[in-house]
Parts: C-alpha cells; sequence; structure tokens
C-alpha cells in the first residue's frame, strides 16, 4: 500500500489536521459528498496489484452453448451422414488437416492456428461444464450452482495484471457470461471482468462506464484524486480491517479511467479505417474482435469475446449458417491482424466452449451436449502453428489418442503467459488452492 507522503496538497488546505481514521470517514466524506464506499471505490489502485513484466496476453471467443466439432475443427469426411453431417471437409494451409468448408478463412492461416482434438471432461449439463472449463475444476451441479473457482481470465488478471494502467486487466465483451463463471470468486471482486455493456457492432456503440457524470470536469476528477491518495495510510488500516472486501474495483477505476482519453480512444472503433473493419466483418463477431485487439493494444491482458449461442439441440445447420461464417471470419482477421501488427507472439487466440456435440445428428437435425470428446483451437503467444494435437475415434464419439483435460489446457495457456504453474491462492476459507491442480502444459503446442 502506497505511504503518505507529506505534501502540501488539497487536503492539507480542505481539512484540519486529522487524528484518526474515524476523524476522516467523517470528515472527508461529507466534503466530498462520497460516503465511504464511495470514496473507497474512486481509488483507481486500491485491488489491483503490481503489473507483471510479461509482455503476453489473450484473446478468448467463448461459444456458449458449445460449438460442434465435427462441422468444424475434427470433420469425418468418411462417417456415415448421420455422423458427418451436411458440411464437406475443405483442405487447408496445412497438408494433412482438414476443416468444416464453413472455415474457409481459417482454413487460410492454419499454419498459424493449432488445434486440440481429444479435450475430455465428464460432465455433459451446461452450468458444470462451463465452470470445469473455465476453471480447470469440476465444482457446481444443478443443485448447488454458485461458481467455487475463478475463472482463468481472473487468474491471468491476478497473476499479472493490467499491462498498461488505467486499462483494466480483465475485459469481457459485452457482459460477463457462462452461468456466472467468468469471474474471481475468492480472488476477490477486483479481479472480475470490465464488462463493455454494449455491441461493439452497434451504430450508437459506447462504453457507459465512460462517460463523466453531468457536471463532472476532469479538473474535478484531479481534484478529487489528489484529496484520496493524500489519505493512503487511512485506507490501508480500513483495508486491513475488512471494510473494502466486496467493493467494485471498477467504479473505483472510475477517475482514471473517465478523465483521460487513453480509455476513450481503446473502445472508439471510428478510429480504424473503413477497410479494417471491414476485413474483420461488420457484425457482432467481427467488431468485438476488432475491440478485443485494439484493448490488448492499450493494456488488457485478457479480453473474453463472448459469441452467440451455439446449443443446437434442432437444426443445428440452420444455427451455424448464422454463426459459423461471421465466426470464422472474425478470428482468421483477427489471426491475420495480429501478425501484420507484430502482435501475434505476443497474444494468444483461444476458441472454446463447455464441450462439443454429439457425434450422431439427433432425430430434430440437431445435435446434443458431448464432454467425451471435443475440439478447441489456439494460436498465437509461442503456440506453434499448423498443427493438431490428439484424435477422437473414427466416428468422434471418444478419445483416440491423447486425451486433454481442461486443467492441461489452462496449465498450457498460464505457462505460455508467463504464470508459474506452482501458483497457489487462498480460497474464502484460508486453503491454498493451485491454479492448475494436476494439469499438465501440452508440450506439443509449444
Amino acid at each position: 500500500m502506497t505511504k503518505l507522503v507529506e505534501t502540501q496538497s488539497i487536503s492539507s488546505r480542505w481539512f484540519p489536521k486529522v487524528q484518526s481514521r474515524r476523524q476522516f470517514v467523517s470528515l472527508g466524506a461529507p466534503v466530498l459528498g462520497l460516503s465511504l464506499a464511495k470514496l473507497l471505490e474512486l481509488d483507481a489502485h486500491a485491488s489491483t496489484g503490481t503489473p507483471s513484466s510479461s509482455k503476453k496476453s489473450i484473446i478468448v471467443f467463448w461459444t456458449d452453448g458449445g460449438l460442434s466439432q465435427q462441422d468444424t475443427y475434427d470433420t469425418k469426411p468418411n462417417a456415415p451422414s448421420e455422423y458427418r453431417g451436411a458440411y464437406r471437409s475443405i483442405s487447408t494451409k496445412v497438408a494433412g488437416i482438414t476443416l468444416g468448408e464453413r472455415l474457409i478463412e481459417q482454413a487460410l492461416v492454419m499454419d498459424k492456428l493449432s488445434i486440440v482434438r481429444s479435450v475430455h471432461h465428464e460432465n455433459g449439463i451446461h452450468a458444470p461444464s462451463a465452470h470445469w472449463m473455465l476453471t480447470g475444476y469440476f465444482g457446481p451441479t444443478l443443485a448447488r450452482n454458485a461458481p467455487q473457482k475463478p475463472s482463468f481470465g481472473s487468474v491471468i488478471s491476478r497473476s499479472l495484471g493490467t499491462r498498461r494502467p488505467p486499462m483494466p486487466a480483465y475485459v469481457s465483451i459485452p457482459k460477463a457470461e457462462a452461468f456466472g463463471y467468468q469471474g474471481a470468486v475468492y480472488l476477490g471482486k477486483a479481479y472480475n471482468p470490465f464488462e463493455v455493456g454494449a455491441d461493439p457492432n452497434a451504430a450508437d456503440f459506447k462504453v457507459p462506464n465512460l462517460s463523466l457524470p453531468q457536471g463532472l470536469t476532469a479538473r474535478h476528477i484531479d481534484a478529487r484524486r489528489n484529496l484520496l491518495k493524500s489519505f493512503d495510510v487511512f485506507r490501508g488500516d480500513i483495508d486491513r480491517s475488512g471494510v473494502l472486501e466486496g467493493l467494485d474495483t471498477f467504479k473505483s477505476q472510475a477517475l482514471e479511467m473517465v478523465s483521460g482519453d487513453q480509455m476513450r480512444d481503446a473502445f472508439d472503433l471510428s478510429r480504424e479505417r473503413d477497410s479494417t473493419r471491414d476485413m474483420y466483418g461488420r457484425h457482432r463477431y467481427g467488431q468485438s474482435a476488432l475491440l478485443a485487439r485494439r484493448l490488448i493494444q492499450a493494456g488488457a491482458r485478457c479480453v473474453n469475446i463472448n459469441t452467440g449461442n451455439w446449443d443446437h439441440h434442432n437444426d443445428i445447420f440452420k444455427g451455424l449458417e448464422d454463426h459459423l461464417p461471421p465466426l470464422d471470419r472474425a478470428i482468421a482477421a483477427l489471426v491475420s491482424d495480429l501478425d501484420v501488427l507484430g502482435m501475434l507472439e505476443e497474444t494468444i487466440v483461444y476458441c472454446v466452449g463447455e464441450f462439443g456435440r454429439t457425434p450422431r445428428i439427433n432425430g430434430h437435425s440437431g445435435r446434443d451436449h458431448w464432454a467425451d470428446c471435443f475440439s478447441v483451437m489456439l494460436t498465437g503467444g509461442g503456440i506453434r502453428g499448423g498443427r493438431t494435437v490428439g484424435a477422437s475415434e473414427k466416428w468422434g464419439g471418444a478419445v483416440q489418442e491423447r486425451l486433454v483435460t481442461p486443467l492441461d489446457l489452462l496449465a498450457t495457456i498460464y505457462h505460455v503467459l508467463g504464470i508459474s504453474l506452482d501458483t497457489h491462492y487462498e480460497d474464502a476459507s484460508g486453503r491454498p488452492v493451485s491454479i492448475v491442480g494436476n494439469g499438465q502444459v501440452i508440450r506439443e503446442l509449444l
């Protein structure tokens, strides 16, 4: 915690000598027009920790509901039609690797992508499976669905911090979803994602939290920020007593975020050339991916893009026609753009959902939940491209070789980002909990 600096700040001009924390609360808050909670929330550095020297970041495409691996990353061209589905397999830039025909853009950059085709866990229900893939751990059930462990985005935020304050370390576009399992749990609300709160493709897109309240100017903000910094010693006392526990850190970052141009500029997609915006696609997927790239450039560490619903129990190919082309374009454009900008070696791109879909098409022309064997895609950050890891059996129902667990995936991501796999954080009971458990790095990707 920052120590109190003896200085002739505005606090010395506005306040009599304060002898105690209690006096500060009673004297300071009324002058500012703030409650204690609000006053504490306005300190932009209350809970953010020290940023890491690591330059690496991650952009996540979360396919809520479960992306069908048979129609995308693990096609079965020789399977019977009820397994193979409506899409043909297409060749890619890498000999021997095929994709579903609606991934034509990713096929062109396959030399930069890697696919893990043997991911496995043991639950076929959305909420517990989302928790498993987002945290690495099984936990909630339908009867007890509260989150048990922090999401990997929150672990990254806690472990590495933002690359460039005041940009939040962890951002979610447009908002945190996945049954509430994209949050920080016992790590503390400081490490929850900052929610953009709007569709980046909307004509009137803006981030509500980055607007100055009416009548408040940057000059007012500077004065209040300086006053708050003068009372760090009292804030430290309050911290130790636990008063700050549970306060919303993103409200506390508001002073820094709205008083300068850095944050607003990062979220301003109009600053991009029309040709760049067109390359990504003028849809929610594309503009979210472009915004994610801008946020990483501005200093964010983990940007999570929550895509459309992929829970296609009925008429799956109608649903995929709506979702796959824009997702394909967004991923391929992002990878290409990061490469051209020299950012791909420092930025992981990860496409993942809670599970896959059944190998056999059901009686409603859909595919149901399937966790026995499914696929994820990774690239960037030092992950080698142009390869596949693991394999499913011939109709795609089970792992044939190289079983990969959710913890293995997270161990790999943490390792690539520069987070020690020995890291433990205390849970609510004070017990140290490993961020990776028995997960092992997928060395074939490195």
